[in-house]
C-alpha cells in the first residue's frame, strides 16, 4: 500500500534569508506539509506548479509572471514590503516586515478555511502528544491566553479583563512557564494546538 501524498507550499523568493524564515514558521504552523523554496520561477516551473497547494511569492517576481500569478490566484500569495501596486491588486498579500506574531495570525487564518484553493483544505496535523504542562491553567489563565493570541497587548488585556497590568504580566509569565514557550509567535502556535484559541478567530 502507498502512503499517500504529503501536500507541498512552494516560497520563491531570491531572498535566502526570508525563504528560512518563512519556511520555518510554516513548518510550523502547518507540519503536515512539505515546504520546497525556490530562488526564481524558472525552477519553480520545472518543480511542477499543480502540485503545490499554496505558493508563497516575493512580490518583485511576480511582474515578469503576472498572467500566470493571476490565474492562480486562488493559490498565490503575494510576499510584500508593504502594500502590494497596482497590476498585483487583489490578490493575497503577506507584508513580510510583520512581527513573527502578526505573520503567525495571518498565517494560522489563511490555513483555517481564509483561504481557499483547488485542492480543498490542508489535511490537518495528526494530534501531536501534548507536552505535559507544569499545571493545567486556570480560567483566567486561559482568557488571558485567548486575548494574547487574538493580538492584544498587556494593557488592553488588563482594561479588557478589569484587572491590573501586573497582574496580567504574572498570568502572561504563568501561561509561558506552564505551556514551556518561550516566545508569543510559540505561545499562539501552542495555544490553537491545544485548542484554547479557534485559529478561525484570530
Amino acid at each position: 500500500m502507498t502512503m499517500p501524498q504529503r501536500p507541498a507550499i512552494a516560497v520563491l523568493t531570491p531572498n535566502i534569508l526570508t525563504g528560512l524564515g518563512l519556511k520555518a514558521i510554516l513548518e510550523k504552523v502547518i507540519p503536515m506539509a512539505d515546504v520546497e523554496l525556490y530562488a526564481d520561477f524558472d525552477s519553480f516551473a520545472e518543480a511542477g506548479p499543480e502540485r503545490f497547494y499554496h505558493y508563497f511569492v516575493a512580490a518583485e517576481l511576480c511582474p515578469a509572471h503576472a498572467a500566470f500569478f493571476r490565474a492562480q490566484r486562488h493559490k498565490a500569495i503575494l510576499l510584500t514590503n508593504g502594500e502590494p501596486g497596482p497590476a498585483l491588486e487583489g490578490m493575497h498579500a503577506i507584508d513580510v516586515r510583520t512581527s513573527e506574531e502578526r505573520l503567525v495570525h495571518d498565517l494560522l487564518r489563511m490555513h483555517h478555511g481564509a483561504h481557499p484553493h483547488d485542492h480543498g483544505p490542508l489535511p490537518e496535523a495528526p494530534a501531536a502528544p501534548a507536552r505535559t504542562a507544569a499545571a493545567p491553567l486556570t480560567d483566567r489563565e486561559t482568557e488571558v491566553l485567548t486575548l494574547l493570541a487574538r493580538g492584544l497587548i498587556n494593557k488592553q488585556i488588563a482594561e479588557e479583563l478589569h484587572i491590573g497590568l501586573t497582574t496580567v504580566i504574572t498570568h502572561r509569565r504563568n501561561i509561558m512557564e506552564k505551556l514551556r514557550v518561550r516566545s508569543l509567535a510559540e505561545l499562539i502556535l501552542r495555544a490553537v494546538a491545544a485548542g484554547y484559541v479557534d485559529a478561525g478567530r484570530l
